[in-house]
């Protein structure tokens, strides 16, 4: 059996785009949730769930970007009732920005090698909470 591997390596050019568009992405998601609350005031935010005005029900993300909000406002409570994964996602996020920069700046890569067991156990385990968080959302959970 395999065990895990973390390395850091040089960035390649492929993992030089792939770093720079997930640091792109998190900054400009970061930002617009830093200032939801004002856009919200100006009516200039991003179009509603396209799920959830076909269905009438939440879709497994509805309220992840008022609870990141919320977690940039230090409340915890409000963020964990509109989505329950994010205080952890917000975290991660917070540290990922840091660690893409620092990256990128050095010209390193963080090269993760897991055996396929555990990739298909975290994909499990990310599925089970994904769906625990929708159910709640679905039956107790603001939309």
């Amino acid at each position: 059996m395999e065990g895990a591997r973390l390395a850091i390596v040089p960035l390649q050019h492929a993992a030089r785009v792939r770093n720079w568009l997930l640091l792109g992405g998190f900054v400009a998601w970061l930002a617009y949730t830093r200032f939801f609350w004002q856009l919200a005031g100006m009516r200039v935010t991003l179009p509603g769930c396209p799920f959830l005005a076909l269905t009438g029900h939440p879709c497994p993300f509805c309220g992840g970007t008022r609870s990141f909000a919320f977690m940039w406002r230090g409340d915890l409570v409000d963020a964990v009732r509109y989505y329950p994964l994010i205080p952890l996602l917000f975290v991660a996020t917070a540290v990922a920005v840091p660690l893409l920069s620092v990256g990128l700046w050095t010209r390193r890569d963080l090269d993760l090698r897991l055996p396929r067991w555990a990739w298909t156990g975290g994909l499990a385990v990310i599925l089970v909470a994904l769906a625990v968080s929708w159910s709640l959302k679905l039956t107790v959970l603001p939309n």
